[in-house]
């Protein structure tokens, strides 16, 4: 299998973690996005929506969209409940990444970590909003280690990618005891340095 992707990115960053964690073997192929990478002809063949991560496996298919694909690598996994409602849980938070959180959380960081940008020219409504999904998280996670129960699962690698970095996009971590606490727990399962 080969992923395409921006070791700086975190969507790629939940594929490899996958990968690693599962002892999947893989190539990583450094897409440079600034410099349209992923724009190029040869890419696009690859993934039409032009970004990263895209997967290649073995027998030639492509997959995109980072929670798709460490859905579809996870497969038969301890990452996944094996309780049909759990599983549903763990792929509600995974919308919900997409949907509520990466917008805010990941954005503010693309903006300074990629754009450069000072975190006094960020949107307010886009700090805004990324506190609002930091809140949540610290609510939820208030009452279980992780976020689908006692057991680690892909909506853990999921958040966790963008989480752990929300202090590179300007968002004050230390506001967060409790996703904290969870950062590092996951940092543990994954076998990840420590974030900050």
């Amino acid at each position: 299998m080969k992923i395409y992707g921006d070791a700086n990115s975190g969507n790629c960053l939940k594929v490899k973690w996958v990968c690693d964690k599962l002892a999947l073997p893989y190539s990583w192929i450094e897409i440079d996005t600034l410099k349209g990478g992923s724009r190029t002809a040869e890419f696009l063949k690859l993934n039409g929506w032009g970004q990263v991560p895209t997967v290649e496996l073995d027998d030639g298919r492509t997959l995109a969209q980072s929670n798709a694909i460490i859905r579809y690598l996870g497969r038969s996994s301890e990452l996944i409940p094996a309780d049909p409602y759990s599983a549903a849980q763990m792929d509600a938070w995974m919308f919900w990444e997409q949907n509520t959180h990466e917008p805010y959380v990941a954005v503010c960081r693309f903006q300074i970590v990629y754009l450069g940008k000072a975190v006094a020219e960020l949107d307010p409504n886009l700090v805004k909003r990324g506190y609002v999904a930091l809140d949540h998280l610290e609510r939820h996670l208030g009452a279980t280690r992780f976020l689908v129960g006692e057991a680690f699962s892909l909506a853990d690698v999921s958040l966790l990618a963008y989480t752990r970095l929300a202090h590179e996009g300007g968002l004050d971590l230390d506001r967060y005891p409790v996703i904290d606490r969870w950062i590092a727990d996951c940092e543990r399962v994954l076998g990840l340095p420590p974030a900050r």
